[in-house]
């Protein structure tokens, strides 16, 4: 089984790391401060995706696949991440592929337009504590990633963070 980094990417970018039956799970702000330029939220995503490639070597990240945005700011955001992450996967010798988001919810939920409150709610069913829709989102594209390559999906005994020492 391989291992596993899913994203959901944005400004609050949700990501869940694993394999079959172990997942961590978070929620990262790639929020430029008042000092800095746009362009360094690209640059904290790197930095995130090294931090998490260091201690967990994941093999394949997959990403929740957006084709329709609110607006033109959201767009320009997402494909910049997107970008990233490609341009990182390449350097790495990562795979990288894409999830549409009807497929992750319909998976998830049973229904294809699933809200955000949804995806939260049914993380939670599952025995997850996400910290926003993101995280949710994440955990979500993970199970989906583990049943496309025969994992199989545990609930966890304790909901996993990024803290825990178990993630190093």
């Amino acid at each position: 089984m391989k291992k596993l980094l899913t994203l959901d990417l944005g400004t609050m970018t949700g990501w869940a790391v694993g394999s079959d039956g172990h997942v961590m799970s978070g929620s990262w702000s790639l929020k430029p401060s008042r000092y800095d330029s746009a362009g360094m939220r690209f640059v904290k995503l790197a930095q995130r995706l090294n931090e998490v490639f260091d201690a967990y070597r994941f093999e394949i990240i997959y990403f929740e696949e957006v084709r329709r945005h609110q607006g033109v700011d959201a767009a320009h955001v997402y494909g910049g991440l997107l970008a990233t992450t490609q341009r990182w996967c390449h350097e790495n010798g990562v795979e990288c592929a894409g999830v549409p988001v009807g497929t992750i919810k319909k998976m998830w939920t049973g229904k294809g337009n699933a809200s955000k409150e949804l995806m939260i709610a049914e993380a939670v069913r599952r025995g997850f504590a996400p910290v926003d829709d993101n995280e949710a989102d994440a955990l979500a594209i993970f199970h989906w990633a583990l049943k496309e390559h025969g994992g199989s999906v545990e609930q966890p005994a304790a909901p996993a963070r990024v803290d825990d020492p178990a993630f190093v």
